[in-house]
Parts: structure tokens; C-alpha cells; sequence
């Protein structure tokens, strides 16, 4: 449903346009979040509710579900995409992923992820050397 990667800036009112395949597959209204990595993660309401709900049933007592839940949905936004595609960004969701200026928006399996481009740029780079052969020995160990 998502793929591709993207360039956008955000503009003097902290807007990002996302893309028209994007939108489309995150629907009307759409949660952006803090996600791992000093990215983003943007999910539709859909994926989200379901987020929502296994969290429910899980075990408050467990201190690392807290953390998960605190960070994960205490920095939920709920938006939508005005009518020439453009979302605003949260201060709190901007400092997070480091977003000032040049923004990159990619499509992973489930969601869309949104970078700040100098740390979409470092986040490549330093994976660049260790891609081939840890990513290969991943993937064979869960059977892709």
C-alpha cells in the first residue's frame, strides 16, 4: 500500500504535503505519531484503532508497555489533509523527528514514515556499511 520515497519542504506555517498515494491509502483522517529512529510514523484511523485496542488488553503492570504506550500514543495527532494536501506538523511531533526545513516521506509496509532529510541522510549512511550482510542474515532468519 505505501511505498516510494519523497522530498517535500515543510512551509512557513509547518505544513507538509504529502503524497496523493499516500493519502489516499491513509484516508481522510490520519494519525501521525512519534515514531523510531527520530522519525515519524503516520498511520491511518483504521491501523490506528487497532493499535488501540491490542494495547487495551495488555497488562498495565508491564513497565515497558507504560513506556511504549506513553511515547507512542502521548504524541498521537490526529489530522487530516486540507484541499491542496498539506498537513500541519506539531511543534512536538517536529522536534522529535528534527524536522526544520527539507522533509523526506516514505512508504513501509503499514504506514508512512516522515524525516527530517539531514536525518534520513545520516540514517542511510550509517547503515550503508552493515546493510548487505546483517540485512541479509535478517531476513533469512525470519523466512523472507
Amino acid at each position: 500500500m505505501f511505498r516510494g520515497e519523497f522530498s517535500h519542504n515543510l512551509d512557513a506555517k509547518w505544513r507538509l504535503i504529502l503524497p496523493q498515494k499516500f493519502r489516499d491509502g491513509l484516508g481522510d483522517r490520519f494519525i501521525i505519531t512519534r515514531g523510531l529512529d527520530d522519525c515519524l510514523f503516520v498511520y491511518g484511523l483504521a491501523d490506528w484503532e487497532r493499535f488501540e485496542l491490542k494495547v487495551r488488553d495488555m497488562p498495565v503492570t508491564d513497565v515497558k508497555l507504560r513506556q511504549f504506550v506513553r511515547f507512542f500514543f502521548g504524541g498521537a495527532f490526529e489530522t487530516e489533509a486540507d484541499a491542496q494536501g498539506r498537513t500541519i506538523i506539531p511543534a512536538h511531533l517536529r522536534e522529535h523527528a528534527s524536522l526544520v526545513r527539507d522533509v523526506v516521506s516514505i512508504g513501509v509496509p503499514g504506514r508512512v514514515e516522515i524525516w527530517g532529510k539531514e536525518n534520513w541522510t545520516k540514517y542511510n549512511q550509517s547503515n550503508r556499511n552493515s546493510v548487505d550482510e546483517d540485512l541479509a542474515r535478517y531476513i533469512t532468519e525470519i523466512g523472507f
